[in-house]
């Protein structure tokens, strides 16, 4: 076939213009082995048409497949909604036991009941209770005694520290008169100059 010849369907094969005929002797053509540098892009489209043409016939049970797996979808999807009611109503019931359990729990009123029959000794036990609470308490607080001792020589130090500096800022008190003094006279040499 001559270049022009196939530029020519070429340009009518791209614009959709092109019969069967001519698209078919395209095809014989881009089949070749020895085809023009020129056609070399064509030929890669052509090639590719070639072999995705080949498209495999369905089996003739397709139908049959098709609608058995649909079937077996809706199937999955029916057991997928049991589960979900089976679940809720489950949750459901537990919430249930939870409740009626909490309720009988704090509604159940039990007397408290007295250990000791005789006044005297349920008044001893307790003054022995009480006592030992306190000595450990008492014990508790002997090292809160080490940290108030710990305080009150911090507080006496910064009192020794505090009077002398008062001490110190008294005996500076002349000298800071003096530079005052001394800075007035400058100051009126200046003005006199």
């Amino acid at each position: 076939m001559d270049p022009e010849e196939i530029k020519r369907l070429l340009i009518k094969y791209y614009e959709g213009e092109s019969t069967g005929k001519e698209e078919q002797s395209l095809k014989k053509f881009f089949s070749q082995t020895d085809i023009p540098e020129e056609f070399s892009d064509d030929k890669e489209i052509f090639r590719y048409y070639l072999q995705s043409s080949v498209i495999p016939e369905p089996s003739s049970d397709f139908e049959k497949n098709i609608l058995s797996e649909l079937d077996s979808l809706d199937q999955k999807s029916e057991n997928l909604k049991r589960r979900r009611i089976f679940g809720i109503l489950t949750g459901i019931a537990a919430v249930m036991l939870i409740l009626a359990g909490t309720y009988f729990f704090f509604n159940q009123k039990s007397e408290p009941s007295d250990t000791y029959s005789d006044p005297e000794i349920a008044y001893a036990e307790t003054m022995k209770i009480l006592y030992e609470v306190s000595s450990r308490l008492n014990h508790g607080t002997q090292a809160l005694k080490q940290i108030s001792q710990l305080q009150d020589e911090t507080q006496k130090s910064l009192a020794t520290i505090n009077r002398s500096t008062t001490i110190i800022k008294e005996r500076m008190k002349p000298i800071d008169n003096l530079f005052e003094v001394m800075g007035k006279i400058s100051n009126n040499k200046k003005i006199n100059d």
